[in-house]
């Protein structure tokens, strides 16, 4: 469409904020294809508009303010200088309108042709396509916080999580080893260990307390990195919401508590499968952790993994313990156990 090319280069500033109790700070706005982009002056987007959801509330006076449809409590302002951006704004959200169909245009046959074409659609490619366009745009710093979401509603059923002055920088200094953001361990709920959004790896206390190597512990946090590497741990979020979750994302940034607890219900007991046995091993030979204690601490008899224990890309090798004696003895308390 002309009139969106034509604007595609144009950028504003305003002022933005998430929700209405958020203070709000000063953004940097773009025009792209189909979407509206909000950054900080870093260029780190911090949200995505659809330009077809695109709603302006207060027609006519200044500061244009604008918001995602349905979600009136995030807003954009912009005042009189960035005229040529209201314009762009106005011109786009007139041709998306004009674009839409019109009832009464087409024939009977017509419609129902149309009509069957887009019930197609929708229940084979779009709510797929509108996740991966989802999993695209969602900025890191807005999977973080859908992943601190979740962990609330985790601590529900676990319990809270087991964190003092002491094991804290120890959990960060596996995390850091790991190469993963956040380290949680639970006193239950989670059967091993579970991988969220913004990288937050959950991890049963059992895992500190039942065994006497920290290769076990580290070989389940291998586990998790490679799944939400086969499978992003949003997507599942999504997939488990349906396609009103991606599209709520897409046009409003966040997903809604209802969405959030039922993930958080349905992951707590849903099977977790093993990744493929290749994938698995590579994953331990980058992070150069033994694989042989993670597949017996699985299987005491290694039947299942013997994979894992003949193809151990460590064997014979004396690699750097994943922890010093001290922290790991430190980690074997974590939870006061």
């Amino acid at each position: 469409m002309t009139a969106f090319r034509e604007y595609e280069r144009l950028e504003a500033t305003g002022l933005w904020r998430a929700t209405p109790e958020a203070q709000r700070r000063e953004v940097l706005v773009s025009v792209g294809e189909a979407t509206l982009t909000i950054s900080d002056f870093q260029g780190r987007a911090l949200t995505h508009w659809s330009l077809a959801a695109i709603r302006r509330k207060n027609p006519g006076r200044m500061p244009a303010t604008y918001h995602p449809e349905g979600d009136p409590g995030e807003t954009l302002d912009l005042d009189e200088r960035e005229a040529q951006m209201i314009e762009a704004i106005e011109r786009l959200r007139s041709a998306v309108d004009r674009a839409r169909p019109r009832p009464g245009r087409l024939r009977f046959v017509g419609t129902a042709a149309v009509a069957l074409i887009l019930t197609a659609l929708a229940v084979f490619w779009l709510p797929g396509a509108m996740e991966r366009h989802a999993l695209k745009l969602v900025p890191v710093i807005k999977r973080q916080a859908i992943g601190e979401a979740l962990l609330t509603r985790v601590e529900r059923v676990s319990g809270r999580a087991c964190r003092t002055s002491d094991n804290g920088p120890v959990l960060a200094r596996l995390a850091r080893r790991m190469e993963v953001r956040k380290l949680v361990v639970l006193p239950g709920g989670v059967r091993t260990s579970l991988h969220l959004p913004g990288g937050i790896i959950l991890l049963n206390r059992a895992l500190f307390e039942d065994f006497e190597d920290p290769s076990v512990v580290a070989g389940y946090i291998v586990a998790e990195k490679t799944r939400a590497a086969l499978r992003d741990p949003l997507g599942d979020v999504l997939k488990q919401g349906g396609i009103a979750a991606s599209f709520r994302l897409l046009t409003t940034g966040d997903l809604n508590q209802a969405i959030l607890d039922g993930y958080a219900e349905r992951v707590l007991v849903a099977p977790r499968t093993a990744p493929p046995l290749d994938r698995l091993l590579d994953g331990f030979e980058a992070a150069l952790v033994p694989s042989t204690p993670y597949a017996y601490a699985r299987d005491i008899t290694g039947e299942s993994t013997i994979g894992l224990i003949e193809a151990d890309p460590l064997s014979g090798q004396s690699p750097a313990p994943v922890l010093k004696d001290r922290d790991w003895v430190l980690l074997q308390s974590v939870c006061g156990g």
